[in-house]
């Protein structure tokens, strides 16, 4: 039996006390790209007691998803991936409100992000126009985010950090975001997740992946906001 003292957060409230996991519970979180990092993102949120959680991916689950997703099964290959995380995560709390866009966002359709209330945007996606994008939005809206640089061809995690965009080495992602708000005169510190590791070099033009890189840096990115959302 399920005491007063004893319940599914009990754990968590140990650490940050009963009144920042009640303000948890009341915040809302999007998350754009439910792949690797977001799907890790998402499953550290939700059994941290986040109140809503709003999931933008257009994408089904591929077979090749499996060595990183931790929505990938084989059980639910050829689902939408915005419905296996929904499924996932009322598993964990069913008291976590759920909203679903599932659609490929871009610059076109990108203000369909923002009729919701959004205390914390996390850009998990790995186009780099939607990227760009989305940090002119969060910028001219005053919404908090963290964008995550790449990820892939990358061996170890503990070259992962948060880190201001400008900081960003070995990252060949991070370098054309760079170059972006360079040219677009943004002066603002954008805060990324990025990995100091020089890319492994494939010689192929899909990066490849494994299962600890992307899954530590959406643990981290959780991590990151849940300490800012209690501040």
């Amino acid at each position: 039996m399920i005491t007063k003292e004893q319940h599914k957060f009990s754990r968590l409230e140990k650490v940050i006390g009963k009144d920042n996991l009640n303000r948890i519970k009341n915040k809302s979180v999007l998350i754009l790209g439910c792949g690797g990092v977001g799907g890790y993102t998402c499953e550290a949120l939700s059994r941290s007691g986040i109140g809503t959680l709003i999931l933008v991916d257009f994408d089904k689950v591929d077979e090749s998803n499996i060595n990183r997703q931790i929505i990938a099964l084989d059980s639910t290959i050829g689902k939408l991936k915005v419905d296996v995380l929904e499924n996932r995560i009322k598993d964990i709390n069913k008291n976590c409100k759920v909203i679903k866009i599932d659609k490929f966002i871009d610059e076109a359709n990108i203000d369909e992000l923002f009729n919701y209330e959004i205390d914390y945007l996390v850009d998990a996606c790995d186009y780099v126009p939607t990227k760009k994008a989305i940090i002119k939005e969060c910028l001219k809206r005053k919404i908090k985010f963290i964008s995550c640089m790449g990820t892939g061809n990358k061996l170890d995690p503990s070259k992962l950090e948060i880190t201001d965009l400008k900081k960003t080495v070995n990252d060949p992602l991070a370098r054309i975001m760079r170059k972006f708000i360079k040219d677009e005169k943004i002066t603002s510190k954008i805060t990324v997740l990025s990995s100091t590791e020089v890319p492994i070099k494939t010689g192929e033009s899909t990066p490849g992946s494994t299962a600890f890189v992307p899954s530590s840096a959406g643990l981290l990115i959780a991590s990151y906001i849940i300490k800012e959302l209690i501040k």
